[in-house]
């Protein structure tokens, strides 16, 4: 079995109508012949008050659907510009050598790949209380991956992928910028290791409502033609180099964002590589005053110096400014990008002036 080879990610989206109504439907378009990995949802609930609500909705129907065999999944309270929910799917065919594990920690469910390439971990929606601080939902986020973590016996150095959806990003709460405390709480949480592979490949983004929620893929190889790699962007300066200059400034600290422009899995022959949210950052700096295409052509040309002979096989946008979708879609089609699953969201990015980031994946 070659993991680079077989995983499968696709995008499925509901037409409007009542909320259980649009997630029976999405639950009834998953493939009868894969392995769910990972499930994430995307909507638009009113308040905070209704996402958890939703959420606990999605627990049951999602419970109800899989049985014993529940994969992780998340709530992402992101308005989806081209459906009222959507659904993201990660899968692996049923056929491939391997055992596939469906367990659950302290009630959350998780997934488990075993070949002969190694262990995978694909784990999700890490919450805390919605109620109290970025910051101390962050600690009690990371507290929570470091239990499932150790109760798998996954280091903390082997995260690879790691996506941070985080209430607001942009927004001060007594003096404390809600990105730079989760950074700070991430940093703390990583100086417990090191990190000969690098850091993992991250996207920082914001969300309406719903707090804290953390999802990550981990792995753990045991074949010597199976490994990860670091990959940098000549054209950037890693995030977690970034000078005090682009940091905000917290009433305690400000650390950089610890996470790696991409991180590739090569096994054998082939490859994979998580590309992380990508924007119009050229060295450490946005390109101020720049429009939309200006900066979404800025961001592929970012992306190709990751992704090199590899393929994307996804991609999931993340636009400022909900007028800008059609724009969007126009010139990503102009990138040959159509034939690809491709998810737009509108979401605060963690910096003011940028309009524009993308992430995805892609295989060689």
């Amino acid at each position: 079995m070659n993991y680079c080879e077989n995983i499968r990610y696709r995008i499925c989206i509901a037409e409007k109508a009542a909320f259980p109504a649009m997630v029976d439907y999405l639950l009834a378009q998953l493939p009868g012949d894969e392995c769910i990995l990972r499930l994430a949802f995307f909507g638009t609930p009113p308040s905070n008050k209704e996402y958890l609500k939703r959420h606990s909705l999605l627990k049951e129907k999602t419970a109800a659907r899989f049985g014993d065999r529940e994969p992780a999944w998340s709530y992402v309270s992101q308005p989806p510009l081209h459906a009222p929910l959507l659904m993201e799917v990660h899968s692996i065919s049923a056929d491939e050598i391997g055992k596939i594990v469906y367990k659950r920690f302290q009630n959350k469910p998780y997934t488990l790949l075993e070949n002969p390439e190694g262990r995978f971990l694909f784990a999700g929606g890490f919450q805390s209380d919605i109620n109290v601080s970025i910051e101390q939902q962050s600690v009690e986020v990371f507290r929570r991956i470091e239990e499932l973590l150790k109760h798998e016996h996954f280091p903390i150095h082997s995260i690879i992928r790691q996506w941070n959806y985080i209430e607001q990003i942009s927004c001060f709460s007594n003096g404390n910028q809600h990105y730079q405390s989760f950074n700070n709480a991430r940093s703390d949480f990583y100086a417990q290791t090191l990190w000969p592979k690098g850091y993992p490949a991250a996207t920082g983004i914001g969300t309406n409502l719903g707090g804290v929620l953390v999802d990550l893929d981990a792995a753990v190889f045991t074949s010597p033609d199976t490994f990860v790699t670091a990959v940098d962007n000549p054209l950037q300066i890693a995030a977690h180099a970034y000078s005090e200059k682009v940091l905000e400034a917290n009433r305690t600290k400000k650390e950089t964002p610890k996470f790696e422009r991409a991180k590739s899995i090569t096994s054998g022959n082939r490859r994979l590589v998580y590309i992380s949210g990508t924007a119009a950052i050229r060295g450490e700096e946005s390109l101020k005053e720049a429009g939309l295409e200006r900066q979404l052509h800025i961001t592929m040309e970012n992306i190709a110096q990751l992704t090199g002979k590899a393929q994307p096989v996804m991609f999931r946008v993340y636009l400022k400014n909900k007028e800008a979708y059609a724009t969007a879609q126009r010139l990503m089609n102009a990138y040959h990008q159509h034939t690809i699953p491709i998810s737009y969201m509108c979401a605060d990015i963690c910096r003011d002036e940028l309009l524009i980031e993308i992430e995805g994946i892609a295989i060689e």
